[in-house]
């Protein structure tokens, strides 16, 4: 599935993805690929799953489109956000 980022609480390494009408699935930083943390209106990737808590998102991973777009800023005197990397 993909979908946007709605919440992130960097404090507790979790947070809540948008499921359109329905209840926000819940992420949890130790289910992340190759990121650390995620940003509030990244697009993401991943496997929805179903427990007693409700939805919750496994091997969740950035979006393709939203890794291309920022490999394909061409403005360079931009500082390019990373994701998982506190700079």
């Amino acid at each position: 599935m993909q979908t946007r980022v709605k919440k992130w609480f960097q404090d507790k390494g979790s947070g809540f993805l948008d499921n359109g009408g329905g209840s926000d699935i819940m992420v949890d930083k130790a289910d992340l690929i190759g990121c650390l943390f995620l940003k509030v209106g990244a697009t993401v990737e991943f496997e929805c799953h179903r427990n007693k808590q409700g939805l919750i998102a496994k091997k969740v991973k950035l979006s393709k489109q939203q890794t291309l777009k920022n490999q394909n800023n061409g403005n360079k005197s931009e500082k390019t956000f990373r994701f998982g990397v506190m700079t």
